[in-house]
C-alpha cells in the first residue's frame, strides 16, 4: 500500500480528478437510479413494463452515441470535454426534475447514461492510463474506486433526499451541485494536475497517423478482439440481469430484500479492496497476463447461485461477483494501452465502453423473457455460469503475454 501512498502523495490532484470523474458518473449508474423507480412510477402513472422500456431504450441509444462522442477525448482539450461532460450531466438531471411525461422521461435516462454512466468515467479512467505509465494499474484502481464509494454511499443518499424533498427536487439539487460545486473543482484538478491537452504522439508505428474511424477497424480487425468480446460484455451483462431483477432473485432463494440490501454494502467494501489489490498486481505482472483470471470467481458465484441454498449464499454471490467486477477497470483498463499504445485510447475505450451499455440494456429484457416464461431458475442461474466459462476460455485465447526466447 506504501506505493498507493507514495502515488497520491505526488500526483494528488490527477488522482483526485480520476477518482471524481468517475465517482459523480455514478448519477446515471443503474444502482442510484433504482431508488427512483417507484417514486417515478407512481407519479407518471407508468407500469413496470413500460418504465423499463424506456430505460433500456434510453440506455441503448446512449450506447450508439458513446462511440462518437467517447472518441472525441483523443481530438480535444481535456478541459473543455470535462466541462462539456459536466454541464451536460447538469441538464440531465434538470431534465429529471422536469419530466411530467414518458418523453421528458426518456430524455432525462438518455442523458443520465450518456454523460453519467458512460462518459464521465470514460474521461476519468482514459485520463488515468494516459498520464502514467509505471503505475498505470494503480492510477487506474484509484480511479476506479469512485464506483465502490458510490454504491456504498449513493443509494443511501438518494433514498433520504427522496423523503426530505422529494424524487424532482432531488434531482434539481444535483443539477445545481453539478454546476456550483462540482464543474469548478474538476477544472480546478485538472488546472494543478497539468495533463496535456491533447495525447502526445508517441505510439508504436501501427496506430499513427490513424483517424478514429481507422482506429475502429484496426480493433474490430484485430482476430483477438473478437475472442475476448464475450468476456468483455459478460460482467455488465450479468450484473445488471441480476440487479435489476433482484426481486426475483431474491425470492426464488428464499431471502429477503433487506438482508439483500446488507450484501450489497459487503459487495461494495469487496468491489473497492479488489480494485486496489488488483492494481498493484498489474503493475507487477502486466495486464494481459492476469486476464485469462478475471472472470472466474463470477463463474463460481453464478455455481453457487445455481445449486446451493441458504441466506449465506447471497454473500457469497455478492463477494465473489465483487472480486470480478473490482478487477475489471485496472486490467481491461490496462489491457488497451498495453496492445494499442495511448494515442487512440479514446476511440478504443469508447468502442468497449458502447458495448458495455448495450449489454446493460439487453440483460434486462432477456433475463425478463426467462422470468416471463418460467424458467426455472437453478436453470437461469447455470446457463449464466456456463457462458461466463466459455467466456473465460475465449478470453484466455485472445491477447497473449509475449513469449521470451532462452536462447
Amino acid at each position: 500500500m506504501t506505493g498507493y501512498f507514495r502515488l497520491l502523495s505526488d500526483r494528488w490532484p490527477a488522482m483526485a480528478f480520476g477518482f471524481l470523474a468517475v465517482f459523480w458518473g455514478n448519477v446515471g449508474q443503474t444502482f442510484f437510479l433504482g431508488v427512483f423507480s417507484a417514486p417515478i412510477q407512481q407519479s407518471l402513472g407508468l407500469t413496470s413494463g413500460t418504465y423499463g422500456a424506456v430505460y433500456s431504450l434510453a440506455t441503448l441509444a446512449s450506447a450508439i452515441t458513446v462511440v462518437w462522442a467517447g472518441s472525441l477525448i483523443d481530438r480535444v482539450s481535456l478541459r473543455r470535454y470535462t466541462t462539456v461532460l459536466c454541464l451536460g450531466l447538469a441538464l440531465a438531471t434538470f431534465l429529471m426534475f422536469n419530466a411530467a411525461d414518458v418523453i421528458m422521461l426518456a430524455a432525462g435516462f438518455y442523458c443520465l447514461r450518456l454523460f453519467g454512466q458512460a462518459l464521465l468515467p470514460h474521461t476519468g479512467m482514459t485520463t488515468m492510463a494516459r498520464a502514467f505509465d509505471d503505475n498505470r494499474g494503480k492510477s487506474l484502481s484509484v480511479a476506479s474506486s469512485g464506483v465502490p464509494v458510490g454504491e456504498i454511499i449513493m443509494p443511501l443518499l438518494g433514498v433520504t433526499l427522496i423523503g426530505l424533498v422529494g424524487w424532482q427536487n432531488t434531482f434539481l439539487s444535483l443539477s445545481l451541485f453539478m454546476l456550483v460545486l462540482v464543474l469548478p473543482l474538476m477544472r480546478l484538478l485538472l488546472r494543478l494536475a497539468q495533463f496535456p491537452d491533447l495525447p502526445e504522439h508517441h505510439e508504436p508505428d501501427a496506430t499513427k497517423a490513424v483517424k478514429p474511424a481507422q482506429a475502429r477497424m484496426l480493433l474490430l480487425s484485430d482476430r483477438r478482439y473478437w475472442l475476448a468480446l464475450p468476456g468483455l460484455m459478460a460482467p455488465p451483462f450479468i450484473v445488471t440481469g441480476i440487479f435489476i431483477h433482484q426481486d426475483y432473485v431474491v425470492a426464488s432463494q428464499g431471502w429477503t430484500l433487506e438482508w439483500f440490501a446488507l450484501c450489497f454494502v459487503v459487495y461494495g467494501t469487496v468491489h473497492w479492496l479488489t480494485s486496489l489489490c488488483v492494481g498493484v498486481l498489474v503493475d507487477r505482472f502486466t495486464a494481459v497476463r492476469l486476464l485469462p483470471f478475471y472472470l472466474l470467481p463470477m463463474a463460481l458465484g453464478l455455481v453457487a447461485l445455481a445449486t446451493l441454498s441458504g441466506f449465506w449464499v447471497a454473500m457469497l454471490l455478492m463477494i465473489l461477483m465483487a472480486m470480478t467486477i473490482g478487477s475489471i477497470p485496472s486490467i481491461i483498463g490496462a489491457l488497451w494501452p498495453e496492445m494499442y499504445g495511448v494515442e487512440h485510447l479514446g476511440t478504443i475505450r469508447s468502442m468497449n465502453m458502447a458495448l458495455s451499455v448495450f449489454a446493460t440494456s439487453l440483460s434486462p429484457i432477456v433475463y425478463g423473457l426467462c422470468i416471463d416464461n418460467a424458467v426455472h431458475p437453478d436453470v437461469l442461474f447455470m446457463a449464466s455460469a456456463a457462458y461466463v466459462v466459455l467466456a473465460a476460455i475465449l478470453i484466455g485465447k485472445s491477447y497473449r503475454a509475449p513469449s521470451h526466447s532462452t536462447d
